[in-house]
């Protein structure tokens, strides 16, 4: 089991908060450091501000050396593609190879208008050429030429330079569409995420993502399955209890598609839904000031996935 930390720095974090998680974690044993792409705060003031994604990333690439890094996700409306492909290549040569791509079509529209970034009615056309630009540049032997003509974007004659350092860069791409996303997923995709689902939802994306990629005539085992959901564990269950309700989420709620409850519970959910073929979790730090919650499941979860 590969266990990931993931921060919500747009709800309020220095670059300096992050790159001390982000060692943390390191120091932990934690396998990834992601944080999220955006821009707006979803609640509260999100003082001082946001941070972008590739620049701390970048940063942090040259203050960590073991541990992987990545977006879950980035909006595909924020970057140009040729751009984002040479900001996730620089990164990964930054990082000596340890960088990850979400990609996502994008969603949040408010914080696209408070910073006066066009939200298309229709972004899935885009989000797929995103993708084609992506791998293309990127799959480019060195020495050749990269042209793409597309609906939204057009390459004419691109040296397709410089190549990440892995190869391929692993892309990640998530949700619970039921055609297009698991159709994404297989074609361009080393691993596909679902978040913040229950069980049962969580178990039907895997499955129509597994029949896709039959389908498709790939083999279902080389996509790495994930799950994402917001952490809330204490000693106790009623500490956790106590936790969620600071981070203003109802521990109900949480108990059903959340990694809530004692280290005990959170062994057991863990083991549930390795039986789905979940072989990564994600622990999202809805409030990055609860960061002890990662010594928890350092000493008393991962130990029982070792």
């Amino acid at each position: 089991m590969d266990f990931r930390i993931f921060i919500e720095p747009q709800q309020g974090a220095t670059y300096e908060t992050q790159l001390a998680v982000a060692q943390k974690g390191e120091a932990l044993g934690y396998d990834a450091f992601f944080r999220s792409d955006h821009y707006l705060a979803m609640s509260g003031d999100g003082l001082p501000g946001p941070t972008d994604s590739w620049v701390t990333l970048g940063a942090l690439a040259r203050e960590t050396s073991r541990i992987r890094l990545g977006t879950l996700v980035t909006s595909a409306t924020f970057r140009h593609p040729g751009l984002l492909a040479i900001q996730v290549a620089q990164v990964d040569d930054m990082s000596g190879g340890r960088v990850e791509l979400g990609l996502g079509a994008g969603w949040f529209e408010a914080e696209h208008t408070a910073y006066g970034v066009p939200f298309p009615a229709k972004k899935f056309g885009a989000f797929e050429e995103q993708l084609d630009v992506i791998t293309g540049l990127w799959n480019t032997p060195t020495g050749e030429r990269f042209s793409y003509s597309g609906e939204h974007y057009r390459i004419v004659d691109s040296p397709a330079l410089p190549k990440p350092v892995q190869h391929p860069v692993p892309i990640i791409i998530g949700g619970s569409g039921a055609s297009k996303t698991p159709a994404l997923a297989v074609k361009y995709a080393a691993e596909y995420n679902t978040n913040f689902t229950a069980d049962a939802a969580l178990k039907t994306n895997v499955e129509r993502v597994r029949a896709t990629a039959e389908a498709a005539g790939r083999d279902p085992e080389s996509l790495v399955y994930s799950v994402a959901r917001t952490l809330a564990v204490g000693t106790t269950e009623a500490e956790a209890s106590a936790l969620a309700q600071r981070i203003g989420r109802d521990p109900a709620e949480l108990a059903e598609s959340g990694w809530y409850g004692s280290p005990q519970q959170l062994v057991d959910q863990i083991g549930r839904l390795t039986e789905f073929g979940i072989s990564r979790v994600y622990f999202q730090l809805w409030d990055i000031g609860e960061v002890e919650q990662l010594d928890l499941v350092a000493s008393e979860v991962m130990p029982h996935f070792a």
